[in-house]
């Protein structure tokens, strides 16, 4: 039996139970849950994990909804937990939701819900950050800095590569690589190859028009096309960007075949998932290619990295911060606090899940809606109207 793990409480009267397996950015997302007379407990064991024995013990006899993470694993066992418990609501403080057998959840009819729509720019600027520093080798200037081995300017020191009329190439073109690729065209002055399975006409559109805002003011104009097969994209960019969701068919996307198509200072940014590199193999490559450089957020098998990547100088590693900028992270606290809220006071669920703004408004009372469930239709769960 799992021993009791430390709780924070807030309003220890309210009428229904609400479990955060985290504590959570910012205090909006308790106040909006005190204010439904909703009690709320917040899980505060130093541990970064919870087990699954650790999360039936905070679910305890009676809960009416949780808020989970991604590390955890949401499965038979913790919907069954939560259902004895009377729980109707779950939800990850995430947009993804590879953690959750929603098979199960709809099982036993709870209602799993995700964050999207508030991490879109974060993301995006994240890994065009990436692409920056791999590209003029920040972070080994840094440690070089700080190790005292700087005696004076020298012709040849941490040289890197220019990202003005180079070609940014995208892969999965929806709403976070799109964003990307506008910073990087409008930003750097890139040329913009893409793939995608469905045309990005609005990012199309932008590229066209910032091209002719350019060469109206006298300068070289930019470019896109969409690529016929990604492999046209790893084969012509300088840097690119990875933004495919995982399953089957995106699983192990860059191996080893493809790495050794792409140019040999290329640069590579992964912010998605991380099982659509094979890090073997991207370990290896950048053992063999010195002036190839990576930027990444996610790892295969996180939280670790494979063997050799955290020795590689060309190699920049960051433990999955793509969505840490404050107003990212309280608004998906919010998001996650509300789909629970909706799912218990019966409130339906909102019709477009990546239009969140009028939940983040602080100025105004969020629509009476769960922000997003990724099973609505499963459950039979009715659409706002609002």
């Amino acid at each position: 039996m799992a021993k009791p793990v430390q709780i924070e409480v807030w309003n220890p009267k309210g009428k229904y139970r609400v479990v955060s397996t985290k504590p959570m950015p910012g205090t909006r997302w308790i106040n909006l849950l005190i204010e439904q007379d909703c009690r709320v407990e917040i899980c505060t064991q130093k541990k970064t994990i919870l087990s699954v024995e650790d999360i039936i013990a905070l679910i305890g006899d009676k809960c009416d909804g949780v808020i989970g993470q991604l590390t955890e694993d949401w499965g038979e066992t913790l919907f069954a937990a939560l259902s004895r418990a009377g729980g109707t609501a779950f939800s990850n403080m995430a947009v993804g939701y590879n953690n959750v057998d929603v098979n199960a959840a709809n099982k036993y009819g709870v209602a799993v819900g995700n964050t999207p729509g508030v991490l879109t720019e974060t993301t995006a600027e994240l890994a065009a950050s990436l692409s920056l520093a791999a590209a003029r080798r920040i972070v080994e200037a840094d440690e070089f800095m700080r190790a005292g081995l700087y005696d004076g300017w020298l012709p040849h020191l941490f040289v890197g590569n220019l990202l003005k009329g180079q070609t940014v190439g995208v892969i999965g073109a929806g709403r976070i690589g799109s964003a990307y690729a506008r910073m990087m065209v409008e930003g750097f002055k890139m040329n913009l190859i893409y793939y995608d399975l469905y045309q990005a006409t609005r990012l199309e559109k932008f590229v066209t028009g910032y091209g002719q805002f350019l060469k109206a003011n006298g300068e070289q104009p930019v470019t896109w096309r969409r690529a016929a097969t990604m492999d046209e994209v790893l084969q012509e960019a300088d840097v690119i960007s990875l933004h495919p969701v995982l399953d089957k068919t995106t699983y192990h996307l860059i191996n080893k075949e493809r790495l050794a198509t792409m140019k040999k200072e290329a640069i590579l940014v992964n912010c998605s998932r991380g099982p659509v590199i094979d890090e073997v193999a991207l370990v290896e490559h950048l053992k063999q290619n010195p002036m190839f450089r990576v930027g990444l957020d996610v790892f295969e098998d996180e939280r670790y990295m494979k063997p050799g990547l955290a020795d590689m100088k060309n190699a920049i590693v960051v433990p999955h911060i793509a969505s840490a900028s404050k107003w990212t992270r309280e608004g998906m606290a919010t998001l996650a606090a509300l789909n629970v809220l909706g799912k218990i006071k019966g409130y339906p669920v909102w019709g477009d899940p990546n239009r969140v703004e009028p939940f983040l408004n602080e100025n105004a009372p969020p629509p009476a809606a769960s922000p997003s469930i990724v099973n609505s239709k499963a459950l039979g769960l009715p659409v706002s109207k609002l």
